[in-house]
């Protein structure tokens, strides 16, 4: 990971175009490809950013990101006043806890949560960045791609992001759909999974915890 912080202005060019006056900013550049401009406030969410898969093209003063779908990001530098790289490895990913880690079991045990004709091909699906919780088949054979929260927020959201783009890649795998699967979605990370095509299941924990239980009586 390469973390700049420099004064500079940052434009984007897409499907809309936005404008940031120059500042000083942190800039955030990913092992993955992915470059995105934070400021010193709004917690966790850059200012601006680009996904990946895209390119960073790097001249004087200038920085440029482009994507598949040549939209840019072009970020112009007045003074650069911190320049580092760090390794940090493979992240294991967020640990669950017990209520969540029941969640995942139940619904492997349950596919048909997800729709008719959906079964389970692994728990766990590990991934160069992370394990996707559920990999299953739907009823037509294609893989979906489950991430499983007990609280749905834009954090799951990205996390089931970075596994579809890196599963898309594969020509085994793909095409790979994805569910996002929480006792609760926060609206925000609904309407962001929306966008990218990601399908939101809201799953009763008790409902399926009954379902357990009514498929181990004997009498």
């Amino acid at each position: 990971m390469r973390l700049v912080i420099a004064r500079c202005q940052v434009d984007y060019v897409g499907r809309l175009t936005a404008h940031l006056p120059m500042a000083p900013r942190l800039l955030l550049v990913k092992q993955d490809g992915s470059v995105s401009v934070h400021a010193d406030d709004r917690a966790y969410k850059p200012l601006n950013w680009m996904s990946p898969p895209c390119w960073l093209t790097e001249e004087p003063g200038v920085w440029t990101v482009r994507n598949k779908a040549d939209e840019s990001l072009v970020i112009t530098i007045e003074e650069v006043l911190h320049d580092s790289s760090h390794e940090l490895g493979v992240d294991p990913g967020l640990v669950k806890d017990g209520v969540e880690a029941h969640l995942q079991e139940l619904l492997a045990a349950h596919p048909e949560t997800f729709g008719e004709g959906h079964t389970l091909v692994r728990r766990e699906y590990m991934t160069a960045v992370g394990p996707v919780d559920l990999l299953l088949r739907d009823g037509n054979g294609a893989h979906v791609a489950v991430e499983v929260k007990r609280r749905g927020e834009i954090d799951g959201v990205e996390q089931l992001t970075r596994y579809l783009e890196l599963m898309n890649r594969d020509p085994l795998l793909a095409p790979v759909h994805g569910v996002f699967a929480a006792q609760q979605i926060k609206p925000q990370a609904r309407t962001l999974a929306t966008d990218r095509g990601i399908r939101c299941v809201t799953v009763d924990y008790d409902a399926l915890r009954g379902m357990a239980r009514d498929d181990l009586l004997l009498f």
